[in-house]
């Protein structure tokens, strides 16, 4: 189209963008786009100087980098024109609207040439050009309240949209396709998903531990890969197993399942409240005397401490590899802090006779008790040996008089299959 001769020549932007929201995909691709506005371009000549495209929602202002040079090129005099398939793809929100009518206002926009219309810095033409951006809005917004009545109307027949969690799967009719997916029990998965909530209840297991016991027993993934720890919490403290979930997440909603449960409300709740117990004590207060004394004898990690809460109440303390060094995998037991102690009188009873074991440390302390005891009691004072010594601080000594006498061993103590040896240092 030949312009006016009191008109300064435009020179136009093509712009083009499909958007990436899955309701329009009916909408013109990028490359149909192009094509028509390119024929629109040589049929009335005119002068394009750029193209831009891309594939963003245009729902919200400033999420679309090479719509937002555009305005920016044209607030700065590069172009005056935009060629554009429809004005929705320019706007559908009141923010760009906005910038576009300003533009045209200061006459830094001459023309905005679609389709089969024209708008231009004229009162009518921009008021349209704001009826058909507002319309799309219009749309916009109306889709949003179906596509939420669409996933409440769902959600209260039952179903929760997305994919079912780890124990479940989606079934479809292989015959009858025309018949939607349903959500069915995974017979690979689900007994393993009963057995975490179990192991927590009935073995009183910590998070870890049915972690550890699942994945030796072959639990895993759709993918095929080992369960992380993070999701298996996630996966307790999901109430789609008992038959209810929540959607939106956060919102307060609940609806009950239309599909099998695999576990009772009552499990899940009594799961939950004992995994809380089992929630780590801040840094440094809870001392655990035997940590880092210990390596394994299987695989050389070091050997830690941890805190329980059983099935009962009562508290007590472990100790286990940490599975930092040497095997990927280590299937050492692990062992309570009474038992551990006990290991410890056993493995030095089995050891008297070699004084190798015993620093010159101890040697002191137990020539110092003896000058006491003689100074204090006579020349009939009762001579305390090396064993008299190591075992009153393993039966009658505090944990850490007894790691305090762990430490001043001559060699690396090891712990495996639930008992405690020494590992000479040469």
């Amino acid at each position: 189209m030949a312009e006016s001769q009191n008109v300064a020549p435009v020179r136009y932007c093509l712009y083009a963008r499909k958007s990436s929201e899955s309701d329009e995909r009916q909408v013109m691709s990028l490359d149909a786009q192009l094509s028509e506005m390119l024929k629109i371009a040589q049929n009335e000549h005119l002068d394009i100087a750029e193209i831009k495209q891309e594939s963003k929602s245009a729902k919200e202002v400033g999420l679309r980098p090479e719509y937002n040079q555009l305005l920016k090129d044209v607030d700065e005099g590069k172009f005056n024109g935009i060629l554009t398939w429809a004005p929705d793809r320019l706007s559908r929100n009141a923010g760009d609207l906005g910038t576009l009518v300003d533009l045209m206002d200061k006459g830094k926009l001459v023309q905005i040439r679609t389709h089969g219309q024209n708008f231009t810095n004229n009162p009518n033409e921009k008021f349209l050009l704001m009826i058909l951006c507002s319309q799309a809005k219009l749309e916009n917004d109306n889709r949003g309240k179906n596509v939420k009545r669409g996933l409440r109307f769902l959600c209260e027949k039952g179903k929760r949209p997305g994919n079912p969690p780890l124990g479940y799967k989606l079934y479809r009719d292989p015959i009858n396709l025309t018949v939607k997916s349903k959500i069915v029990i995974d017979p690979e998965r689900a007994p393993f998903v009963r057995k975490m909530f179990e192991y927590v209840t009935k073995d009183g297991l910590s998070g870890r531990q049915v972690n550890e016991y699942l994945y030796d027993e072959g639990f895993r993934t759709r993918k095929g890969k080992r369960l992380t720890l993070s999701m298996m919490y996630r996966m307790f403290k999901d109430q789609f197993y008992y038959g209810e979930f929540e959607y939106p997440e956060g919102s307060g909603n609940w609806y009950k399942g239309d599909y099998e449960s695999i576990i009772t409300k009552e499990l899940w709740q009594e799961a939950n409240n004992r995994l809380r117990t089992y929630a780590k004590s801040k840094w440094g207060s809870k001392v655990f005397y035997y940590s880092k004394l210990f390596k394994c004898g299987s695989c050389g990690s070091g050997v830690c401490g941890e805190e329980r809460t059983n099935r009962f109440g009562s508290k007590y303390v472990y100790y286990r590899c940490t599975k930092y060094g040497g095997k990927k995998r280590c299937n050492e037991k692990y062992i309570r802090e009474e038992k551990l102690i006990e290991s410890i009188a056993r493995m030095i009873e089995e050891n008297k006779e070699k004084d190798v074991l015993i620093s010159k440390k101890v040697l002191r302390e137990v020539e110092k008790i003896n000058k006491i005891q003689k100074a204090t009691v006579g020349e009939n004072a009762k001579v305390i040996t090396n064993l008299d010594y190591i075992k009153y601080i393993l039966n009658g000594g505090t944990n850490f008089e007894r790691s305090q006498f762990l430490k001043c061993l001559e060699g690396q103590l090891l712990l495996k299959g639930g008992d405690v040896s020494i590992k000479p240092l040469f």
